[in-house]
């Protein structure tokens, strides 16, 4: 059996190797089919709905044991994925969302994704994404998470050791709650957005790599410390990612996460708290001498039922507090004040009508998965007249509800193209009560939030 130290030395050479193909391979992974080949498993072993991203207690064992687990000896570690939308808006746009869109009633492809995923051995696996942008027009690196693991007994308990290396703060984490994997799984650059979010939320994702190390407690309570930089711009530009918007990490950015998970096998429920603290030197610019240092302090919950019968629900809840020191904006004339403060709260449900799971022996249901889901999202915070310029209250907050209906017909049985072949067809429907600061004529011009009141049908293939 390799040591630890053998384990990390290969999972730093699997990093570097799965950076190269990079250039060679930003949206979501959800299910990864060559995980279903490799495990034998249906997709609703791993994921509720029979499709990523969510997952059940064995898709996280699988993820926290490195993406190891297999019942072959070997797959094809290579799986891609493509999203496309058809989106429309309760009133037409100010602008188009990109240069050959129109202002309302866009269609097209969101993305397509390569990835290479899949294990090696009994310690490391993972999977590397390269993402075709459809609405920008461009191709980059995506989400990049390579594991190494090993397991211990210290005072008679099980105790799961392991390494993340990855490019996406929050991207490892294996509960639906924390922005890399949180509700509502998929979307699309064609349909309006609120402007301001927490740093943790997608403020850094592919513009920085991390290392954090975890440890899995009796499969309970579970620990992780890391620490994330920016690499060079050489580096980034070779990926197709930039600085220009998320800035640089000022020297590194610690990151912690505890939880605490109890499965009852028919229901298992988690509460965790997580934290984030970046200096960042926006847009790259030092000319100040100083970073802008953001504090994000968050709690999440989770709960699953999954027993008797066919039927699945979960709710998913996150609450986050950043306490923003803006010494760098404020010296280069982009806020008014030093200090501010922005919060985040999420509360999500899901539930799914003939989703029969199991790990390692699933009883399978031929039936197809139809399922449901509700979303409320609230972000506020302090007032800035020049980092909020652009809306009439001077406020980040904007708050809604987003609903969901999705069919999935692959989930527990192969098609007829083969176990590797998946699909979700859904109806989105996003409704803001507050956009950009206010409910009505938020940016001063006449617009209210409900214009933004956005409907968006997709199709959702992975292979």
């Amino acid at each position: 059996m390799q040591s630890f130290h053998q384990t990390l030395r290969n999972a730093l050479r699997g990093a570097a190797l799965a950076m190269g193909l990079g250039a060679l391979t930003v949206g979501q992974a959800g299910a990864v089919p060559s995980y279903a080949e490799q495990t034998g498993q249906p997709c609703a072993s791993c994921h509720i709905g029979g499709f990523g991203p969510q997952l059940t207690p064995f898709g996280r064992a699988f993820k926290l044991s490195g993406y190891a687990m297999r019942t072959k000896d070997f797959s094809v570690p290579v799986s891609a994925m493509a999203v496309f939308s058809y989106v429309h808006t309760s009133a037409d746009q100010s602008e188009p969302p990109a240069p050959h869109y129109g202002t309302n009633d866009n269609a097209g492809l969101d993305e397509a994704s390569i990835f290479l995923a899949g294990g090696i051995g009994d310690h490391f696996g993972g999977f590397a994404q390269f993402t075709y942008d459809g609405v920008g027009r461009a191709f980059s690196w995506d989400n990049l998470d390579l594991r190494a693991t090993q397991r211990a007994t210290i005072g008679g308990t099980d105790v799961l050791f392991g390494v993340s290396v990855n490019n996406n703060p929050t991207i490892q984490d294996v509960w639906n709650t924390l922005p890399g994997w949180g509700f509502p799984y998929t979307g699309s650059d064609l349909a309006p957005s609120p402007a301001s979010g927490i740093v943790a939320n997608g403020g850094l994702e592919t513009s920085v790599l991390g290392v954090s190390a975890y440890a899995w407690w009796n499969s309970e309570i579970y620990t992780e410390v890391g620490a994330y930089w920016t690499p060079s711009r050489g580096f980034l530009s070779s990926l197709g990612a930039s600085t220009d918007e998320s800035g640089i990490i000022g020297g590194s950015a610690p990151y912690v996460r505890v939880a605490y998970q109890k499965d009852y096998g028919e229901q298992n429920w988690e509460v965790g708290l997580f934290g984030f603290f970046p200096d960042i030197y926006p847009g790259g610019d030092r000319s100040t001498g100083t970073t802008d240092k953001f504090r994000d302090l968050g709690v999440d919950a989770t709960y699953q039922y999954m027993g008797v019968g066919t039927n699945i629900y979960q709710v998913n809840a996150r609450y986050t507090h950043e306490r923003q020191n803006l010494d760098a904006t404020f010296l280069l004339g982009g806020a008014a004040n030093r200090n501010i403060t922005l919060n985040e709260f999420r509360i999500d449900g899901s539930y799914y009508w003939h989703n029969q799971i199991g790990g390692g022996s699933a009883v399978i249901n031929s039936a197809r998965q139809i399922g449901g889901s509700v979303g409320y999202f609230d972000t506020w915070g302090s007032s800035d007249g020049l980092l909020y310029a652009d809306n009439r209250t001077l406020t980040p907050d904007s708050d809604g509800f987003t609903f969901q209906t999705d069919y999935m017909p692959f989930g527990n049985e192969p098609s007829s193209w083969g176990v590797r072949f998946n699909v979700r067809l859904g109806v989105q429907y996003t409704l803001y009560t507050r956009f950009n600061g206010a409910s009505t004529n938020f940016d001063g011009l006449g617009h209210n939030a409900s214009d933004n009141n956005t409907l968006r049908i997709f199709a959702w293939f992975a292979f």
